[in-house]
């Protein structure tokens, strides 16, 4: 059953309804740049402990909610635990980011043992949460891309332009899709076991999304990302699902034409003024301040803020950040930027 609009702002805009002001919540809230997280993090020891251990998880997602108080909070987890989940080994070292193992561009899929049951902590986690939140908060879940999440389990790690797994999907398209084919299937079941857990909203991740060429943009991103909206849709009908494919630029309408996403996330590039008036009448975006005007703060950051929300006003807006928060974030600087978008400052010509 579809909770009240009035009560939920952040789903009601999901939803297609304008906001006499933005709803909030900045990808990445829960993270390194809160002290209580860093607590947490020592004690607990590495992140995947952290992310799979569901009291400690549920804790992460819920502290920003409660020192700012965010319309929306999102999932404490990782874009990986779905190819951790298809079998391959995942370790995040200090300072070097996350790895997987076996790589794929030295292994065959086929010779990967899943383990579904390392996604059963997500889960639990989920359900924690939802008992946790207040009524208004919107909670959302989410995944990676079939795209994104494919650059990782090629390579074994994150790279600047992902030339092995880009290279991989020219040489032998056939094998490509079909790790990709992989991806997105358990990915709609991951997000399908969120939202029965009690997710009100998933976002898809797309991070690596402006590395293709636009024949590539529409074979490895619009196409996978289009079957998961669809079967998602068919499982869970009411519940919106927010694209974010990150720096897509100018296929940005397509994707939006194409996928069928509920929202569109912009990142920090976008034009906020060209998105409203090239995607779809109507569609609810969200985005887009940069997060190093976020760091910067003073003037820079009301400014910035302001012409954000001066730029959507007819249509549905998520006030977000184009990225993840960063971790040297000073606090008293988001508490400016969420004090600024409730103001309104920035929205009738700089009237309040």
């Amino acid at each position: 059953m579809d909770a009240p609009i009035d009560s939920k702002p952040l789903l009601g805009v999901l939803k297609g309804h304008k906001s006499a002001r933005p709803p909030m919540w900045f990808m990445r809230q829960a993270g390194r740049y809160l002290p209580e997280y860093r607590e947490l993090r020592a004690e607990k020891g590495g992140f995947l402990a952290l992310a799979t251990d569901p009291d400690a998880a549920a804790e992460v997602t819920v502290q920003p909610i409660r020192r700012f108080g965010f319309d929306g909070a999102i999932l404490f987890s990782d874009i990986l635990m779905v190819p951790w989940a298809m079998g391959q080994d995942l370790t995040f070292g200090a300072g070097e980011g996350p790895r997987l193992a076996p790589r794929l561009i030295d292994a065959a899929l086929e010779s990967l043992t899943p383990d579904l049951a390392r996604l059963d902590p997500v889960y639990a986690t989920v359900r924690r949460v939802a008992a946790m939140l207040p009524a208004t908060t919107t909670f959302l879940g989410f995944a990676g891309s079939p795209w994104t999440v494919a650059t990782y389990m090629v390579a074994g790690q994150g790279s600047k332009d992902q030339a092995e797994t880009r290279g991989l999907a020219y040489r032998d398209p056939g094998a490509f899709g079909t790790i990709i084919d992989a991806i997105a299937a358990l990915t709609v079941d991951y997000l399908s076991g969120q939202i029965e857990a009690g997710v009100e909203a998933v976002q898809l991740f797309d991070s690596w999304a402006g590395t293709l060429s636009p024949a590539q943009f529409e074979r490895w991103v619009v196409a996978p990302n289009a079957k998961i909206v669809a079967a998602l849709k068919a499982r869970h009908p009411h519940v919106p699902v927010i694209g974010f494919p990150k720096g897509a630029g100018g296929k940005l309408p397509l994707y939006a034409r194409e996928t069928g996403v509920d929202a569109i996330g912009l990142d920090e590039t976008v034009d906020p003024v060209w998105a409203d008036a090239v995607l779809p009448k109507g569609l609810p975006v969200q985005g887009n301040l940069d997060p190093l005007a976020l760091i910067a703060g003073g003037a820079a950051l009301d400014d910035a803020v302001d012409r954000i929300l001066a730029a959507f006003p007819d249509r549905p807006h998520v006030f977000n950040l184009g990225h993840g928060i960063d971790q040297h974030t000073p606090i008293a600087h988001v508490e400016r930027a969420i004090a600024r978008v409730r103001s309104g400052s920035g929205a009738d010509g700089g009237q309040g």
